[in-house]
């Protein structure tokens, strides 16, 4: 990789329990973004059933924890929304949200997929 910031979107679509495709997708995020650092921009779009991810208060009994993970995504600078249609089609648009998780639009994930360098989907 050279010196210039790769700009990665990654767009998810499963639920974040039940499967491992969204558990796949924040794992490789946090490998790039650890392994990285500065070389990586990392923006996640959650769609589906994968905005009920973003919710707070979390709190699963075993395996592994998707609120954490988005935490420390967000922390080390990632950017995370979730869809709006999709949230509202859910009824948790008004719902307490993970911290640094925002409310997205259709109209952002087009900006972002035509501004990236490379578009990842699970």
């Amino acid at each position: 990789m050279s010196n210039q910031v790769q700009k990665l979107l990654f767009i998810i679509n499963s639920a974040p329990y039940g499967n491992e495709t969204f558990f796949s997708g924040l794992r490789l995020a946090l490998q790039i973004q650890e392994q990285y650092k500065e070389k990586a921009e990392i923006r996640i779009f959650l769609m589906s059933d994968a905005v009920t991810a973003g919710l707070a208060k979390q709190n699963p009994v075993e395996g592994y924890h998707v609120q954490q993970m988005l935490e420390i995504l967000t922390a080390q600078g990632a950017i995370v929304k979730l869809c709006k249609t999709c949230t509202n089609t859910r009824g948790i648009t008004h719902l307490m949200l993970v911290d640094g998780v925002e409310i997205g639009t259709l109209i952002e994930l087009a900006d972002w997929t035509v501004e990236v360098d490379k578009v990842l989907n699970f």
